[in-house]
């Protein structure tokens, strides 16, 4: 499998911060991409779409990533979330990882570790 080959949510309440994970993914290859503003979006989107993986904050209106994350992962349990999360929110963190969460980047992100991380993905496929 190659980064063409699969979806990606992104699911941040910043427009300026679902692009900017976009825009760099994007320059990897041609994924296709589907974005959510707030933890409810992300669920039903999740759930409409199916991704291969999951870009998603923790604190979001409606419902935080912390609850998304159980209602995606208890939809289905292989699912691979990424949390994107700020400074300060460690507790959240902690709770996202221990929820199922598979791997978490710090804002402002950092383009390498992106990289690192779509790439584990698609050595696992």
């Amino acid at each position: 499998m190659n980064i063409n080959d699969i979806k990606i949510l992104i699911c941040d309440d910043s427009i300026l911060a679902r692009k900017q994970v976009k825009d760099f993914i994007s320059t990897l290859g041609a994924p296709a991409f589907v974005e959510a503003s707030d933890g409810q979006m992300a669920i039903d989107m999740y759930m409409e779409h199916r991704p291969d993986i999951v870009f998603l904050d923790i604190v979001m209106p409606k419902k935080d990533g912390n609850i998304a994350i159980q209602e995606i992962i208890a939809y289905d349990p292989d699912a691979f979330i990424v949390i994107v999360s700020s400074v300060g929110t460690q507790s959240q963190l902690k709770c996202a990882l221990e929820a199922g969460a598979k791997d978490f980047l710090q804002k402002p992100v950092d383009k390498g570790h992106i990289l690192t991380i779509v790439n584990n993905f698609l050595e696992r496929m």
